[in-house]
């Protein structure tokens, strides 16, 4: 017999609007961190810059290093009247991205937009899921810094925090709607302490896309899909995770993104590509072995994410017991005042 389908509102839980984090915590490690221990469900409660006291030397460190790109780009129509563009993916072999456009209805294939420092943007046909293909005069990524803004989430309603403190420290190749922000708590002297105690670090790339703040669709978990997301694993830290596995130490994933980075590559053998790896409990993880990342929105695929990790380490465990262990986590990091979504505390799942 096959196990009962998993309903997307056993998902849910209820969270004060005054939980969520306009801004970031000063300085990045002074954020709170929530360690929850898979076999036995224990939790301690620290700060995130003792974090080093739950790892170990010969320990690596995996994170997503892509940069957020300015994405959103606000103009005029032709006709008049404002539109926005919101740049999501580029198109192979091509000078066009994949975008979602307002007023999307309203604005016919081969109209453009014209930005505030004169550069256009020509709207092109419907690509599914919503968004448009729309076309750059010259390099997208220089009109983008150019007239963009950062792509904040939709539940931050303040544009206070300076753009750097949505970026990692150690962001480098740009691609993303939306930031890792797993990565945020960490600083410049918090990864060299680290490294001074063993604690290795390497870099994948994986181009965030919105999807990460989508909520699931349909009553079922296994009927909502992702997008694709671009994904690239450099030979260093292929060589750096045999290494670490040599030693004896665990591979630590840096947020959602760089686990789906890693189990991508572990079960395709493939080190750069497309993926729309859709986590779900039950999910036998080949490549990571501890988890850091925030918390995240309710009925949302990152939540699904996350209990199938911690139903990975409790043996023998339904998926509904994960899902318990989780959202009570939650529940005590509630009662102890953190800091929910992007500009949030961190849990450490180990």
């Amino acid at each position: 017999m096959s196990p009962p389908r998993l309903r997307v509102d056993d998902f849910a839980y209820e969270l004060p609007v005054d939980a969520i984090a306009q801004e970031p915590t000063e300085p990045r490690d002074a954020s709170r961190l929530l360690v929850l221990q898979r076999s036995s469900g224990a939790i301690t409660h620290a700060r995130f810059a003792e974090i080093g006291r739950w790892l170990r030397p010969d320990d690596l460190l995996v994170v997503n290093d892509s940069r957020v790109i300015p994405a959103r780009l606000r103009g005029t129509r032709q006709g008049g009247g404002a539109a926005e563009i919101l740049v999501l993916r580029p198109v192979d072999g091509t000078n066009e991205w994949e975008a979602l456009v307002r007023p999307s209805r309203r604005i016919r294939v081969g109209e453009e937009i014209t930005l505030r420092s004169g550069a256009r943007i020509r709207i092109g046909d419907h690509a599914g899921d919503g968004t448009r293909i729309v076309g750059f005069d010259g390099d997208a990524l220089q009109v983008m810094n150019q007239d963009g803004e950062l792509p904040l989430p939709p539940y931050i309603r303040t544009r206070s925090t300076d753009d750097d403190r949505y970026q990692t420290v150690y962001a480098r190749p740009p691609g993303s709607a939306a930031a890792p922000t797993a990565g945020l708590h960490f600083t410049d002297r918090l990864l060299d302490e680290l490294a001074v105690g063993g604690v290795r670090r390497a870099s994948v790339t994986l181009h965030v896309g919105l999807d990460t703040f989508r909520p699931l669709e349909g009553e079922f978990v296994d009927e909502h899909h992702i997008h694709r997301e671009w994904y690239e694993v450099p030979m260093e830290t292929e060589t750096a995770i045999r290494e670490t596995r040599a030693a004896g130490g665990r591979i630590v994933a840096v947020g959602t993104t760089a686990v789906r980075v890693l189990e991508t590559a572990a079960a395709s053998g493939s080190g750069s590509g497309w993926t729309d790896l859709y986590i779900t409990p039950p999910h036998s993880f080949a490549a990571v072995d501890a988890l850091i990342t925030n918390f995240h929105l309710p009925r949302s695929s990152l939540l699904l994410l996350v209990t199938a990790f911690v139903q990975d380490g409790m043996a023998d465990a339904p998926p509904h017991q994960a899902r318990d262990a989780l959202l009570g986590s939650y529940r005590a990091a509630l009662a102890e005042g953190y800091r929910f979504f992007s500009f949030g505390d961190a849990t450490l799942v180990v």
